[in-house]
């Protein structure tokens, strides 16, 4: 059976297309299991039935004909159940649906498997047989592994849209298509063509060789380092007039890591030890890599793959290969399984529409290029199709992550109805640049920027923002073979305190460990979600923090704008021992003749220990910070980077929002201000909420600046008193959604967090 099992896998998995794979499925297994009829249903969500799609035994012409309601039959059994029915008369049983057209009356063994990917029940695969007798155990496994293989199969025909073609999607326009989903990345509506793109060069393809010339290889790699700092330059200047400045400080951010110590002295060495060029490139980029895909911290994750896109465009000058000519038509729609800032440079601004990519979240350089530029983007898009969509007609709704492949009239109508609300508000947010972020009457929450961008040769001021409410210092740490010392540092953050003077930047120190060692500090852990970082590793090594302190209070003089904020806050000793560590380098740097000056200390409330200390940690502290990322993952034990649980996800459940109500009190008893710096910061649907409760400040991306601060001068600060109250009797996040969109709604803001106004 298992070499049977094996055979019928393959087979499935070779079909050029789902028609062929449920014809294999039917035929195989019906002979196999030594049934008299197999038979694939498939779930139709616009005619709301299962509807016969294969058979062998049935009538061939009920194929697309014969349809089962939803709800209906022992189909809709197997289906509503999500569990495989076996019966020996399936004609006894009080759910059993007669179908003449299918000629099934004289079968009376059934067994029903559901078809399951993703919680989703995609339809049904049914065996029938003359004798009155239920199948047997090993028969119903073989079933059932061959449904969760047709499975896949289903997936990808919704993707590439060869399912919907098979419900005669185009003879029923008035009925809307299917989407793909992926995570909202840039928000906005686009309506155009899928130009794809590739990678311009396969680094995994490298292999080790023996360098003939070690000199004339490191020749070569500098030569290729150089052609990639100037194309990046060129890219930056080319596109500079679409960016603000806080955005063009993502290419400072590439050049750091082009021209530093981990990749330029890592390659020469191996070099040096007899690999060729681009093997000893491999190699430093995949370990390099590797460290920063095993980050908890998504911001930070997201810099492996700027460092595999730099690796292949060095790979590609070293190489000496052209990239590709491309014709980008208007209304291009760019898709990859990943898209890199150079084919984002490629196509004409006028042209480009929209993005897709395969991979990456809403953290990844690219995501922030697209919000920086106001390209509608959609990344991390599950089963998308990438080498069967060239030319089609796309449609990228950037709000809800949806991805629309070959649309019909009337949702691409509707979209392009969308798409022109959706400019209209474009221009209404624009009209908010240089506003006050204050309520109608009067009361202010300053914006705040996140950002760990701000690098050492290129200015990145924000004028939208009130300041910087979390600056991630980790980067020149990760960037480099060693720690920098305290001299590199100090140039570091005296650069972005002098760009946002007299503004306050809040310094987070360092935040590693567990699952963000350092290339040169590598750490092994068997649960690093609940390991040795942060504030704790910094704390037992101190010769760390100290440096990292001295280098941000020398920064601070004669500026005076710095927040120092410590993460990964769980006990009050932790807080004890920081304080008095900073206390003695301000002491000992007046000492040394510096007149410098304690700044405000905070900490940040991430774990659930923290919560329930608040009062004793406010009492320890000049301000707390909310990190509602860590704070909902650690409260909901929910990783939203596992796919199996990312759903379950969500800053809006109740328990999320009890503990901000808790925090925010204990805060307050001591006169302590509580800002919040996660996604929930930056989400608009948030801000009413967020008000009625009395947050201080709000830290986000840039590109959430705007809109949030739209929500705010639309709204009455006192009218929103009383809205806590009623989301805190909810008892899920759908409700407390309802409620808040309601409240946008009202003040005509739903079109911030969905397409249309």
């Amino acid at each position: 059976m298992f070499e049977t099992l094996r055979r019928l896998v393959q087979e499935v998995n070779d079909s050029p297309n789902l028609e062929q794979a449920l014809h294999v499925i039917v035929q195989r297994v019906k002979q196999t299991v030594g049934a008299d009829v197999c038979s694939v249903y498939l779930a139709d969500p616009v005619a709301h039935a299962q509807v016969l799609r294969a058979t062998d035994g049935l009538h061939p012409d009920a194929v697309g004909r014969a349809r089962i309601p939803f709800g209906d039959g022992l189909i809709g059994l197997v289906s509503e159940r999500a569990e495989t029915l076996n019966l020996a008369d399936a004609s006894r049983h009080p759910r059993y649906l007669f179908l003449h057209e299918t000629g099934e009356d004289r079968y009376r063994g059934f067994l029903g498997v559901p078809i399951i990917q993703n919680r989703e029940v995609l339809g049904v695969l049914v065996l029938r047989r003359h004798a009155a007798q239920p199948f047997q155990d090993d028969e119903v496994t073989l079933v059932l592994t061959l449904g969760s293989q047709l499975a896949g199969a289903i997936t990808h025909a919704k993707a590439s849209g060869e399912l919907a073609r098979m419900q005669d999607a185009d003879d029923r326009e008035d009925l809307p298509s299917h989407f793909l989903q992926g995570l909202p990345a840039a928000p906005g509506i686009a309506v155009g063509t899928a130009v794809v793109v590739y990678p311009p060069a396969d680094l995994e393809a490298v292999p080790d060789r023996i360098a003939e010339d070690p000199v004339a290889e490191e020749e070569t790699f500098r030569d290729a380092v150089a052609d990639v700092v100037e194309e990046l330059e060129r890219f930056a200047q080319r596109i500079s007039r679409e960016l603000r400045a806080e955005d063009r400080a993502l290419f400072d951010a590439w050049l750091l890591m082009l021209e530093s110590d981990m990749l330029i002295d890592g390659t020469v060495a191996r070099i040096r030890a007899g690999n060729w060029a681009p093997g000893a490139l491999r190699e430093v980029i995949e370990e390099h890599a590797r460290v920063f895909d095993a980050m908890e911290d998504p911001y930070l994750r997201e810099r492996g793959s700027d460092v595999r896109d730099l690796g292949r465009r060095l790979l590609m000058h070293l190489q000496k290969l052209e990239a590709r000519p491309m014709t980008y038509g208007p209304e291009t729609i760019l898709v990859g399984e990943e898209i890199s800032a150079m084919q984002i440079a490629a196509v004409p601004r006028e042209c480009l529409a929209g993005i897709v990519s395969a991979t990456g979240s809403g953290f990844s350089h690219i995501a922030i290029l697209a919000r920086g530029m106001g390209i509608p983007t959609a990344m991390g898009v599950a089963n998308l199709p990438v080498s069967r969509i060239e030319g089609r007609e796309m449609i990228v709704d950037g709000y809800r992550g949806r991805v629309h492949i070959a649309p019909s009239a009337v949702v691409r109508g509707e979209y392009r109805r969308l798409r022109d609300e959706d400019r209209t508000l474009s221009d209404t947010l624009d009209g908010q640049r240089h506003q006050p972020s204050e309520t109608l009457d009067g009361h202010r929450l300053p914006l705040y920027l996140n950002t760990g961008l701000v690098s050492e040769t290129r200015p990145a001021g924000l004028e939208e923002a009130a300041g910087v409410g979390l600056y991630r210092t980790e980067l020149p740490f990760l960037v480099r073979d060693r720690f920098p010392g305290e001299t590199v540092q100090l140039s570091h953050y005296r650069n972005v305190l002098e760009l946002f003077h007299p503004r306050p930047v809040t310094l987070r120190t360092l935040d590693i460990g567990g699952d963000k060692p350092l290339p040169y500090f590598p750490l092994q852990e068997a649960n690093p979600f609940l390991g040795w970082r942060g504030i704790r590793i910094t704390l037992d090594h101190p010769e760390i923090f100290i440096t990292q302190v001295r280098a941000m209070l020398r920064a601070n003089l004669g500026l005076g704008n710095l927040r120092l904020l410590l993460p990964m806050i769980s006990a009050v000793g932790e807080i004890d021992e920081a304080r008095r560590l900073i206390q003695r380098d301000a002491h000992e740097l007046r000492e040394e003749g510096h007149a410098a000056e304690l700044p405000p200390i905070g900490a940040m409330i991430e774990v659930p220990a923290a919560v329930y200390q608040i009062e004793a940690l406010a009492q320890r502290v000049d301000f707390l910070s909310v990190g509602t990322n860590d704070l909902t993952q650690y409260l909901l034990a929910v990783d939203r980077n596992n796919a199996h649980v990312a759903k379950l996800y969500d800053e809006f459940h109740p328990a999320v929002l009890q503990a901000l109500v808790q925090i925010l009190a204990g805060a307050r008893k001591h006169g302590r201000e509580v800002g919040l710096c996660g996604e929930m910061a930056g989400d608009p649907l948030a801000t009413p909420l967020l008000l009625g409760l009395g947050v201080a400040n709000l830290s986000m991306s840039a590109g959430s600046l705007a809109r949030v601060k739209w929500v705010v001068r639309s709204l009455r600060y006192q009218s929103l008193r009383e809205l806590p109250d009623r989301v805190l009797s909810c008892e899920d996040a759908t409700c407390v959604r309802r409620l808040l969109l309601e409240v946008l709604e009202a003040a005509g803001l739903g079109g911030l967090v969905r397409a249309g106004h």
